[in-house]
């Protein structure tokens, strides 16, 4: 059972990686570094600063990315959605750099 955690975990930082490129004019790294948007747990991202309607639609774009990704590897391991989805927010939390935002239990907070 390692061995399948590790290939989704492989899977869902490509996922990242690849989820951040983006045809916006804002792109993920800036609007991360501009404190617009962070990572959640749940494997997504979340718009920080509600307003701003380029975030929002960057966020948006990139979780239906995300979540066809995470459909698809769910299906392909024979594993559950939520699973996936939580392992994502895990790593995208642990790659988040410092000063960016994550959400955290009490809400958004920088890392």
């Amino acid at each position: 059972m390692g061995l399948k955690w590790y290939a989704i975990g492989v899977c869902v930082l490509t996922i990242l990686v690849m989820g951040s490129m983006s045809v916006f004019a804002l792109s993920l790294e800036e609007a991360k570094v501009k404190g617009l948007v962070g990572e959640k747990a749940n494997g997504y991202l979340g718009v920080v600063a509600s307003g701003n309607p380029e975030a929002q639609a960057l966020s948006s774009d990139i979780n239906q990315k995300r979540r066809q990704a995470y459909q698809d590897i769910a299906q392909r391991e024979k594993t559950n959605l939520r699973a996936v989805e939580m392992l994502a927010g895990e790593k995208a939390i642990e790659k988040t750099k410092p000063g960016n935002f994550i959400e955290g239990p009490g809400g958004w907070m920088k890392k």
